[in-house]
């Protein structure tokens, strides 16, 4: 006995309830008698609560009642209120049927041994999962309602439970469950999986990569259906200028659309980008809700691309249809963006392509044509360039850039220069170098940015007319 008042605070700084119960029998009160307080004090202490029960819907769980699969183990569970489910999977013991059917079977066993067991009251509410696996079904209705539109063969799982749920049914099975019993999680999902595998032909459940991610929040039973992308890796060649890569929002209003004048409400600057001319006949084959482009690198608009054409990976976003003929799709491709953009090589991918397309840096062949300020003898003018085969450029971040590139000198090699051709003041030839190089600057030097350049070798200005590149060596 301490002196302590209803007041005190325990060890760890919250308020004794525990005191208030004693209190309210008279017990260590300013009014007790000397007798009382000497009674309490002779009480065994095994008669005192010692705060480690567990009280589920007025069944006390006794911590001293010997594990499953032993009788008086399995007897115990029933008596805290264990629905069949998980009775079975904490039981122990092999029986003819699982989950709820097997539960059942392990309780008529201990009924039989123990007939005063099936009077003795029940709790309604199981201490374990808090009767979560009476929603089974319910939530199965859920994932295929959801589901019932799209294609697809793999799925995975993700379920949300409450904290004090896993660590109040982790308490009771570690304790009183057999050796080996199964979580209340990993118990619950595969539940749930088996009876998908009833109602839907086909479908397998895997830890990574599926077609659809179902989510469930234990609590709210909230099911919420992620499908997941599919990607297709291929080349393209832009065969018109004035395309850009990718969606080019409207300067105006910014992508919003609407009223807008400038865009005729698109929301785009340009109505056409090798992004949609590609990805439109997929996604509407695939019946998709949009589509993403990732490409190794990428060129201006005004500028072709042409050769075995330039690596992407489409990615098919919330596609319905996940099966096609690549083949078919290609032509359909083709047709459809006939004389703008045509596709080659087109595989199945995965994700993980998408960061190797992103990194990859490889050398790239250009034929840029310009004029020259002025006209110059042909042998001077190939010597010239010529002399740039082999050099290491020394480029500043170009101005047209410069509002979404870092300022710094980038060192890029010309690896090669071939067919210089001198038609009076204009002049075209065809290089090979790094990645990263800005060949426009490399012919007009970008105010001298860019050193050494044609514009440098040659002393005359230089103005670019085009540019086209002719490959990218990724191969």
């Amino acid at each position: 006995m301490t002196n302590e008042g209803p007041d005190s605070e325990s060890p760890d700084g919250t308020v004794d309830d525990d005191w208030h119960l004693f209190a309210s029998a008279s017990y260590g009160s300013a009014e007790a008698e000397p007798a009382e307080i000497m009674e309490i004090e002779e009480t065994p202490e095994d008669e005192w609560f010692d705060g480690d029960d567990h009280i589920h819907s007025g069944a006390s769980i006794d911590w001293e009642a010997p594990p499953c699969p032993a009788p008086l183990g399995i007897a115990h569970v029933i008596k805290i209120g264990t629905c069949d489910n998980c009775l079975h999977r904490i039981g122990g013991r092999r029986v003819d049927s699982t989950g709820a059917e097997g539960g059942a079977m392990l309780r008529a066993e201990a009924h039989s041994r123990d007939s005063e067991l099936e009077k003795a009251e029940i709790p309604d509410l199981c201490p374990l999962c808090e009767n979560l696996f009476e929603d089974v079904t319910n939530i199965v209705d859920r994932v295929v309602e959801s589901t019932n539109d799209y294609e697809y063969s793999t799925m995975q799982f993700g379920i949300h439970l409450p904290k004090d749920m896993i660590q109040s049914e982790d308490s009771i099975r570690t304790k009183h469950g057999a050796q080996g019993s199964k979580p209340l999680k990993s118990s619950f999902v595969n539940s749930i999986q088996e009876e998908i595998s009833g109602r839907i032909q086909g479908v397998s459940f895997v830890k990574e990569s599926p077609d659809i991610m179902i989510t469930i929040d234990a609590l709210t039973l909230r099911v919420d259906v992620d499908v997941r992308p599919i990607f297709i890796y291929g080349r393209y060649r832009k065969l018109e200028r004035g395309i850009p890569q990718t969606r080019w929002p409207c300067r105006a209003c910014r992508g919003r659309g609407g009223d807008c004048e400038n865009c005729k409400g698109t929301g785009l600057q340009y109505t056409e980008s090798v992004q949609d001319l590609i990805g439109e006949p997929v996604r509407s084959t695939m019946d998709a809700s949009d589509t993403s482009f990732h490409g190794m690198g990428r060129e201006d608009i005004d500028v072709r691309c042409l050769g075995s054409g330039r690596p992407f990976v489409l990615e098919i976003k919330g596609p319905r249809t996940r099966k096609t003929d690549l083949e078919e799709l290609s032509e359909k491709i083709n047709s459809e963006a006939s004389g703008k953009v045509e596709v080659n090589s087109l595989r199945w991918s995965q994700k993980r392509e998408v960061s190797r397309i992103k990194e990859t840096r490889s050398e790239k062949s250009y034929t840029i044509r310009f004029k020259a300020g002025e006209e110059l003898p042909e042998e001077e003018v190939i010597e010239a360039i010529n002399s740039l085969s082999g050099r290491v450029l020394e480029q500043e971040t170009p101005k047209r850039v410069s509002h979404r590139r870092a300022a710094k000198i980038r060192k890029r090699k010309v690896t090669s220069i071939s067919d210089i051709l001198v038609e009076g003041d204009e002049i075209q030839f065809s290089l090979r170098c790094e990645a990263g190089t800005y060949v426009k600057e490399l012919v007009h030097s970008d105010e001298g940015r860019t050193t050494p350049s044609v514009k440098e070798v040659l002393g005359t200005e230089c103005e670019v007319l085009w540019l086209d590149v002719g490959d990218i060596h990724s191969d």
